[in-house]
């Protein structure tokens, strides 16, 4: 309890900095890791190696696929590709359906996509329809971020789900077809909310940018086909990787593997869709790619995303050496609640340590053990087990997970707002698949 109590003190203290004095979010994050790490007893070369680790895993993950993301939007707004493709987008699915369009491409993107390499490849086109529809970034965008989380935790081959389907032997086929329908379900309530509850925050897309502006950038933009690219490519190449690395090796186990998924690495990927960016501006301005041109402007809106990205992941590293997922998991283990308890568990590691995948690895090795007596014993009631841990590891994204801070520095949010769509959306999003899951365990079971 006494640890629960600090986190969320740690959590009111940047919530509070951030909003009332105005305190930068990254300093907020390392100030409460530290005393976080402190006030629970860590040995004091434990808190600064977590700070470090945490920090670098992080950046070393997700930093150069969010700077390569940036310049690719950079390149696409500017050059006004990024406005004829929302144009002929919203030509086909209306302007009232941006939300929803984003959700659905949200799902299919995360199947083989990580989620915040999933938001950050797309939030160009997410800012580009909500600009041209007039609509608030808030909606488009959260649902985008529900729609790779739904996916992301229930629907293998993300490391995730696959790690809990081996860690209690399920069936993986299994694990799939269900989780497909329960994710969709799930994701439903999650556009719900995203649409009604987003709608009232009002957040420009592009405030710098007026219609005039977008008039003159079109008049010399490349092809709505040719700004896709840049964009779906490097989604393409990620999703060849993980069919390359599926355990029956569909492409081969020689050089072909090798070399796809050597290219389909998120930072492989990204880098070529900076590549391709490149040559969409029809005319080539002197010094457009230095420091100082389109390349250093995308660096500097990406600096402050990366620092508090990596500050989140220092605050969830020291979270999590802090032992606090294995007392919450040990101190639940005995509660005999069904289907109810593996999520229970994954949600309370989630919330309090916040990453999903180590809330579901270390959920299902808790449960692994307990599968007799929780009366998990069919293939059917193993698959369900997973995907109570895939629901619970998704309740909820806040500010120690790194997740959150792409999302929200991303879609131009406050803390408070963050934790008001993002946080609910996900909490939400995780309630209807155990709900779901619930109600098939009944069914089926």
């Amino acid at each position: 309890m006494l640890l629960i109590l600090i986190l969320v003190l740690c959590i009111l203290f940047i919530v509070l900095s951030s909003t009332k004095i105005k305190l930068h979010p990254f300093l907020a994050l390392l100030f409460a890791a530290v005393g976080f790490g402190i006030f629970s007893g860590m040995p004091l070369p434990l808190i600064v190696q977590s700070l470090n680790i945490g920090f670098g895993n992080t950046l070393g993950y997700i930093g150069i696929v969010i700077v390569a993301g940036t310049i690719i939007g950079i390149f696409l707004e500017l050059s006004g590709g990024a406005y004829t493709l929302a144009d002929r987008i919203l030509k086909i699915i209306g302007e009232k359906r941006v939300p929803l369009a984003m959700s659905v491409i949200g799902w299919f993107v995360s199947i083989s996509v990580f989620a915040d390499s999933g938001f950050v490849i797309l939030s160009p086109l997410n800012k580009a329809l909500s600009k041209r529809a007039k609509i608030t970034l808030a909606a488009p965008a959260i649902a985008l971020s529900l729609g790779l989380t739904a996916t992301h935790c229930l629907v293998p081959p993300t490391p995730g789900p696959i790690a809990a389907a081996g860690i209690l032997e399920a069936n993986l086929g299994l694990v799939i077809l269900f989780g497909i329908p329960v994710s969709f379900v799930s994701l439903f309530f999650g556009f719900l909310f995203a649409k009604k509850a987003g709608s009232k925050v009002k957040i420009d897309p592009n405030p710098e940018m007026s219609e005039s502006d977008i008039a003159d950038k079109i008049k010399d933009a490349p092809s709505p086909l040719k700004a896709l690219i840049p964009i779906f490519l490097p989604i393409i190449l990620i999703v060849l990787k993980s069919v390359s690395d599926f355990p029956t090796n569909p492409l081969g186990e020689g050089a072909f593997k090798v070399f796809f998924g050597f290219i389909g690495e998120p930072t492989i990927a990204l880098l070529i869709g900076v590549l391709l960016a490149f040559i969409l501006p029809k005319k080539q301005h002197e010094g457009i790619y230095s420091e100082y041109g389109w390349v250093g402007q995308a660096l500097r809106s990406a600096a402050a995303i990366i620092l508090i990205t990596g500050a989140g992941g220092a605050f969830g590293k020291v979270l999590q050496n802090s032992g606090l997922a294995d007392i919450i998991g040990n101190s639940l283990s005995g509660v005999k609640l069904g289907i109810w308890l593996p999520f229970i568990i994954a949600a309370t590691i989630k919330t309090a340590q916040g990453s999903s995948t180590v809330a579901i690895i270390t959920t299902a090795s808790i449960i692994a053990p307990l599968l007799s007596s929780l009366g998990f014993n069919s293939e059917i009631a193993k698959s369900l087990a997973v995907l109570s841990i895939g629901a619970g590891a998704m309740v909820v994204s806040h500010a120690n997970d790194s997740f959150f801070w792409v999302v929200t520095q991303m879609s131009r949010m406050d803390i408070k707002t963050g934790y008001k769509l993002q946080s609910l959306g996900t909490f939400i999003l995780g309630t209807f698949a155990v709900l779901t899951l619930w109600i098939l365990s009944i069914l089926i079971g």
